[in-house]
C-alpha cells in the first residue's frame, strides 16, 4: 500500500496572543504545506526520512516510545493514538517534506502534527481519518497536551479544516468558517528565530497577572464580555507593563469581531481589511510588544509599495509577517525581499486531505 497525504500552514488574520484566554481568533490556511508520503512495510518498523531538516527516525510498533528530543512530535503522535486504541499491525517507510517555514510563525509543527496523524490514521484505516475535528483534537494533544506546551488549538483546527475561521473558545469550542473573498498575500520570513515559550509565558502570565488585580476592585470583571471603557479607569493603575498586556489584549479581543463582520457583507470591503490588519501590528507592536526593528522595516515596505495591510504572524519576536497585496503581490514581495525578508505569494487553502491512496 502507498499512502500520501498533506496539511497547511496557517496565518493569523485577527486574534494572536487571544486563544488561551478563551477569546476568538480569525485563522486561514494557506497554501505552504506538509506532505507525507508512505509505503507499508512487511515487517512492524517506521522509517522516517525527513530531509529538508536532514533528520531520521525508526522505531517499532510494538512498544511505547521514548522521546528522543525536546518536541518529538513524531513519537508523540504515535504515543497518543496508541493510547486511545489505535493498533498498528505493520509499519512504513515515510518521507515528510514541507516548505512552510520553521519556526517562524506559520503553524510548521501543527501542521506536521494534523498531516501525520491524518497519515496514521488512514494507514490503520480508522475510522477517524474522515473526521477533521478529531484529528485536530488529536494532534493538539500531541503537539501541546503530551509536552505541557502553553500554546492553544487554533493552529491544529485551521490546518486541519482549512478555509478561513472564525473560532470561539470556551468549554466548547464554536468554529465558524467564513465566505473567502480574500486576494493573494505575500507571506515573509523575516529569518529571525522565535522564542515561542518565553513570549507565550510573558504575556500569559501578564494578563492573568492584571485580571486578578482588576477584580480586586470590579468583582464582575471578565475578559470576555466587559468592555474596556468600563474597566479603563483601574487598567490605568496597573503597573506600565500589565496595563499594556491588558488593554492590548482587550483592544485586539474588539478589534477581531469588527473584522468577522466584514466577512459578513456581500460587497467585501478590501481596503478596511487592510486597514484592520495594519491596526492589529500597531496593538502587537505597542501594547504586547512582540514586534523587532526587521520587522517593522518589512512591514513598512510592504505597505509603503502598495500593499492594503500588513502585520506580524504568529506568536512574535522573530518569523514571519504578512502583506495582503492582491493587486500588488509581485512588487511588495520584491520590496520585503530588498529589505532581508524571505517571501513567499500565497493564496488562502483547504485542510488536511489524502493525496494518494494506492492499495496492493
Amino acid at each position: 500500500m502507498e499512502l500520501k497525504v498533506s496539511a497547511p500552514g496557517r496565518i493569523c488574520l485577527f486574534g494572536e496572543h487571544q486563544d488561551y484566554f478563551g477569546l476568538a481568533v480569525i485563522a486561514s490556511a494557506i497554501n505552504l504545506k506538509i506532505s507525507i508520503s508512505g509505503k507499508k512495510r512487511k515487517d512492524r518498523l517506521f522509517v522516517i526520512n525527513m530531509p529538508d531538516i536532514k533528520e531520521r527516525d525508526t522505531f517499532s510498533t510494538e512498544n511505547k516510545l521514548n522521546y528522543l528530543k525536546e518536541r518529538d512530535y513524531i513519537r508523540s503522535t504515535f504515543n497518543v493514538l496508541k493510547r486511545k486504541g489505535i493498533k498498528f499491525i505493520s509499519g512504513w517507510d515515510c518521507i515528510i517534506r514541507g516548505n512552510i517555514p520553521i519556526n517562524s510563525g506559520t503553524a510548521s509543527s501543527s501542521a506536521l502534527t494534523v498531516a501525520w496523524t491524518k497519515f496514521l490514521l488512514e494507514a490503520t484505516d480508522n475510522s477517524w481519518k474522515n473526521n477533521k475535528m478529531k484529528i485536530a483534537e488529536l494532534a493538539h494533544m500531541a503537539e501541546v497536551l503530551e509536552f505541557n506546551e502553553p500554546g492553544g488549538k487554533m493552529d491544529h483546527y485551521t490546518s486541519a479544516l482549512g478555509g478561513i475561521l472564525y473560532i470561539e473558545f470556551g468549554e466548547k469550542d464554536k468554529i465558524e468558517q467564513l465566505k473567502d473573498k480574500l486576494g493573494k498575500f505575500v507571506l515573509a520570513d523575516s529569518l529571525e528565530r522565535k522564542n515561542t515559550k518565553g513570549t507565550l509565558s510573558r504575556i500569559k502570565t501578564g494578563v492573568f497577572e492584571s485580571i486578578e488585580i482588576i477584580k480586586e476592585k470590579i468583582k464582575y470583571f471578565n475578559l470576555k464580555n466587559s468592555s474596556l471603557e468600563e474597566v479603563e479607569k483601574e487598567i490605568k493603575k496597573l503597573p506600565f507593563k500589565l496595563r499594556k498586556l491588558l488593554k492590548g489584549t482587550m483592544l485586539t479581543r474588539d478589534l477581531t469581531q469588527k473584522a468577522k463582520s466584514l466577512f459578513e457583507y456581500e460587497k467585501f470591503d478590501h481596503e478596511k481589511f487592510g486597514l484592520f490588519l495594519t491596526k492589529q501590528q500597531e496593538i502587537l507592536r505597542d501594547y504586547l510588544e512582540v514586534s523587532t526593528l526587521k520587522i517593522n522595516k518589512m512591514i513598512d515596505a510592504a505597505l509603503n509599495t502598495g500593499a492594503l495591510g500588513a502585520k506580524i504572524n504568529g506568536s512574535g519576536e522573530g518569523g514571519c509577517i504578512f502583506a495582503y497585496a492582491p493587486e500588488k503581490y509581485e512588487e511588495v514581495a520584491e520590496a520585503i525581499k530588498k529589505v532581508g525578508g524571505k517571501p513567499y505569494i500565497i493564496n488562502i487553502s483547504e485542510g488536511v486531505k489524502l493525496d494518494l491512496k494506492i492499495s496492493s
